[in-house]
Parts: structure tokens; C-alpha cells; sequence
């Protein structure tokens, strides 16, 4: 998806753009519609072919409303816009469809083995694996930097998870997949649909041999917590483990690979760069806090009313599907001043990227330490890069991703040397 810098948005009318149309986001300018509905259309409704169609949350008040009211607003029937007026069969099953207070029963555990003590462990790997994939940049090669940082994630989840290193190229190429398959570089000649399918059966079939062999031989890790897991008196079942591994994996690479190629094209394309490199130390944190605003990688969050809801006039319909679009509560003007502006030192920065409320992103510290660690290697290691090639973006309603973004860097002395230092520690 495109950041662009909302100038004039006053002809938009948004009754005329298909907010579920994966190709505009890949194609058109989502911040300069979001612009014209939080200005004149903040909760809008648009009608869809074959479906009752969905609200669209804006702003960002309206935003923190309808994530933090389960009350009101369920997740149980499904959370994303791929399966509109579809109940999703995860729901109560999978922690992201799952409302409170059983919605804790699941996310406690998984907390604890999240927690930063536990993530701490993986860090010296973490950074390793960073290191491997930035080391050609120091050679003076150009890289892919969207697919480098896809592999990224996925070797950061695949460590939390205790996922073999071998797998992990598959499970980026399915997760991909599976959250853009109308991209026509993951798009299977039998469409979308079915593309999103064998996806999901791909990857359900992968983590259905995880969880039988963790059965055989448990270890100190989350596939082994959630065989522990209790839910109405019962274990849970292989499906809703699967389920569960499936949301986790796909959590991981929908924040981590996308926040960097958004912001490293805005610190390219405006000559930030070597600001955030010098004063790095100082704004590791709110530069971070920042490039996760500016990026907003997931789009959107679906809830259903569970109740006749007004906002701001509009009456909610039981029933009604209601969109809060992240992006554009995370440029709302009412909440941050120059929100078209990429600012190292915003403060305070409450962006909504990890969501809001009981469904607030159970793997956000892991997420925040990987992109610090990633920052911090590019900064020491690189005076600049500069783009390649033209970025594509991703063509998805949920991801506002960069697909390919080709560039090339001006190393540091010693950066090669630094790279390629694996030491025992970070090995083992």
C-alpha cells in the first residue's frame, strides 16, 4: 500500500470506492480515501454484491470503541474482511475469534510464554539470522529488502515456535498466500478462493504433523502449552491447536516484515535516513513506535454488533459487520499532529498497529524487539541505501505490504566483518 501524503482529498467521494477490492491497495491511494471519509464520511456504509456489507470505522475514538467493547462488537464471527458474512469455523476456538472471558483461557498461557524474559532467549538468534540476510548488502549486492524482511519474520516466529529452519521458506511462501491471494504472484489459475484454500489446507496439513509429533515428544515450547490448554473442561483438540499455530504464524509476518520496507521507502524517498542513523541511541524507541504508525500493516480489524450501537449518528444494526481501518485511526488529525509526516521523535505516539483492547497483539514485544534489533543492524552497518528498482506493493485488504523492493546500500567500515561475526553464543 502506498503512504502517500494526503494533499487534497476534498473530490473524493467515497461512495464510489470498493474498500474490498484487494487491487486498490495494491493500485489506488487508500490514506486519501480514509482522508475524505474521517473529514466527511467517519462511519460509512458500503454495500457488497451477494453480501449484507460492512461499516467503515475511520477515526480513531470510534476505532478504540469498537475494538475494546466486546460487549457490542463480537469477534467470535470472524475478523477479517476475506470472509465477510462467512461465520468463521475458528470461531471460540482460535484466540483471535474468540471473545472474553473465554478469550483468556487461551491468551494467558501464551502470554507467559511470550513474555520478554522468554523472548529474551531467542534474541542472540534472532539477530543472527538478521545479520545473515543483511550481509550481502555489505558486499555491495542489491537485495530484495521486502523478501529478506518476509524471511525475517518468519525465522523470528519459527524460533518462538520451535519450527525447523529448513521449513521456514515454505511457511513464508503459504502465509503470503494465504493473506493475499488475489496477488497475482500468489494467485493459483483457479482464483482467489481457491488459492487461499490449498493455502490454509498446506499449512493446517504442516501444523497438524507439529502438534503430533509435540503429542509423542512435548517440549518446553507453545506447541506443548497449547496441548495443555483447558476449555470447557477439555483439552483442546488438533484442530483448534492447528488453528491457534496458524493465527500465531500468521500474526508474525502480517506486523514484522511489512513495518520496515514502509518505512525504510519513506526514509529513502524524504532523506531521513541519516537522521534516525545518527540519533538512533536516542530515538530507538519512539523511531520504532513511529515506523510502526506510519507502516500500520494491518489494515483492518472486523467485529459484528451484537447490538442496535449508534456512532456518531449512524445507527448499527445487529448484525452489522463494522471495519475499523488501523491506517487511518493512526492518521486520524483530532490525535496526531502532522499525521503525513514520518517523525523519529513523535510523542506521545498511541498508534493502534498491535490493535486495541482484549485482542491488543499477544506477540507485540517479539514483534517491537525483532524491528528494534533490525533497525539497530541497518543503522550500525549502513550510511545509506537508496532504491533499485521500483517497489510493488502488495494487493490485499489486509496487508499494507510491499512486495518486492529492490535496493542497495553504502556499508560502514568493518559492516562485512560485523555481519558475518556468528559467534558460539549466537549459534547455539
Amino acid at each position: 500500500m502506498r503512504m502517500s501524503k494526503v494533499l487534497d482529498s476534498s473530490q473524493v467521494d467515497p461512495n464510489s470506492i470498493d474498500l474490498l477490492n484487494p487491487s486498490f491497495y495494491g493500485e489506488g491511494d487508500p490514506h486519501l480515501v480514509w482522508d475524505a471519509m474521517r473529514k466527511r464520511a467517519p462511519i460509512h456504509w458500503q454495500n457488497v454484491e451477494g453480501k449484507d456489507g460492512f461499516w467503515s470505522v475511520t477515526k480513531y475514538e470510534d476505532s478504540l470503541r469498537v475494538l475494546k467493547d466486546h460487549n457490542d462488537f463480537t469477534s467470535t464471527r470472524g475478523t477479517l474482511l476475506s470472509i465477510l458474512g462467512v461465520e468463521d469455523p475458528a470461531g471460540e476456538k482460535q484466540m483471535a475469534v474468540t471473545d472474553p472471558p473465554k478469550h483468556a483461557i487461551l491468551r494467558v498461557p501464551l502470554q507467559k510464554a511470550l513474555n520478554p524474559r522468554e523472548i529474551e532467549k531467542h534474541i542472540p538468534r534472532i539477530r543472527n539470522e538478521i545479520r545473515k540476510l543483511l550481509l550481502p548488502m555489505a558486499l555491495g549486492e542489491p537485495i530484495d529488502l521486502a523478501t529478506s524482511m518476509a524471511s525475517i519474520s518468519t525465522a523470528a516466529a519459527g524460533l518462538i515456535l520451535n519450527l525447523p529452519s529448513e521449513d521456514w521458506p515454505l511457511l513464508t511462501r503459504l502465509t503470503n498466500a494465504s493473506i493475499a491471494p488475489d496477488d497475482p504472484e500468489y494467485l493459483l489459475p483457479a482464483g482467489p478462493e481457491e488459492t487461499m484454500k490449498r493455502a490454509h489446507r498446506e499449512l493446517f496439513a504442516y501444523f497438524h504433523d507439529v502438534v503430533s509429533d509435540r503429542r509423542k515428544s512435548p517440549k518446553e515450547d507453545i506447541v506443548s502449552i497449547l496441548l495443555d490448554i483447558e476449555m470447557d473442561g477439555e483439552r483442546l483438540t488438533q484442530g483448534n491447536i492447528v488453528s491457534n499455530l496458524y493465527s500465531l504464524l500468521l500474526g508474525a509476518n502480517v506486523t514484522t516484515p511489512h513495518v520496515p520496507t514502509a518505512s525504510f521507502l519513506e526514509l529513502i524517498e524524504n532523506d531521513l535516513y541519516e537522521d534516525w542513523m545518527l540519533n538512533f541511541s536516542e530515538y530507538a524507541q519512539s523511531g520504532l513506535d513511529e515506523a510502526l504508525r506510519w507502516s500500520s500493516p494491518a489494515s483492518h480489524f472486523m467485529r459484528y454488533a451484537k447490538n442496535d450501537v449508534v456512532l456518531r449518528g449512524k445507527q448499527i444494526k445487529k448484525g452489522d459487520a463494522v471495519v475499523v481501518w488501523i491506517g487511518s485511526a493512526n492518521r486520524d488529525e483530532d490525535i496526531f499532529s502532522n499525521p503525513y509526516q514520518f517523525d523519529i521523535r513523535r510523542k506521545p505516539n498511541k498508534h493502534i498497529s498491535f490493535g486495541f483492547g482484549p485482542h491488543h497483539c499477544v506477540g507485540h514485544f517479539a514483534a517491537k524487539q525483532t524491528l528494534g534489533i533490525l533497525f539497530e543492524e541497518v543503522f550500525t552497518n549502513f550510511e545509506s541505501i537508496k532504491l533499485a528498482a521500483t517497489p510493488e506493493h502488495l494487493s490485499s485488504n489486509f496487508i499494507a505490504g510491499i512486495k518486492h523492493m529492490q535496493i542497495l546500500a553504502h556499508p560502514k567500515k568493518c559492516a562485512e566483518m560485523t555481519l558475518s561475526e556468528i559467534t558460539l553464543s549466537e549459534v547455539n
